[in-house]
């Protein structure tokens, strides 16, 4: 461990768009062996940097430096008239890994969710991702008794 790291955790802003790209890049050739379409990607990050109604980074920085983000989406429970906060997108640089960097960024997204009324922070996990899955629950979350189904419908 890092007993150096000056970590900060902020809302991301127009200045992490390229870190954040390269992160989210990183997460999908690691996690699920894909790499996307840099254009795209780019323009979608910047979308919700633009607009929170698409989502909210939050940047872990070490010495000033980006070394992790995460976005958050909102979901609209009309069960409880309230907000479920989606975490997604989770990245942490390799070598920062295991130093509580996702944990501070859990813990700055709870705060401001208390702060905000909201009912749930939840997340989905691939099946076979069984260390993220330990992280998680080692932080309180636990598992949900939904499947997650999908269709592809534009691309």
């Amino acid at each position: 461990m890092n007993t150096d790291l000056d970590l900060t955790i902020t809302r991301g802003k127009a200045s992490d768009i390229e870190a954040i790209v390269r992160f989210q890049a990183d997460m999908a050739m690691e996690s699920e062996g894909t790499m996307l379409d840099m254009d795209r990607l780019t323009l979608g990050v910047t979308s919700a940097i633009n607009d929170e109604q698409k989502g909210t980074y939050l940047v872990a920085r070490a010495n000033d430096t980006p070394i992790g983000s995460l976005m958050v989406t909102r979901e609209w429970s009309d069960w409880n008239n309230m907000w479920y906060w989606w975490i997604q997108s989770v990245y942490v640089m390799p070598e920062y890994r295991n130093q509580g960097v996702y944990r501070a960024m859990y813990t700055t997204l709870k705060d401001m969710a208390k702060e905000n009324g909201v009912s749930q922070v939840r997340l989905y996990a691939d099946r076979t991702n069984h260390s993220a899955q330990q992280v998680y629950r080692r932080l309180g979350m636990t598992e949900s008794h939904y499947l997650m189904f999908e269709e592809t419908i534009g691309t």
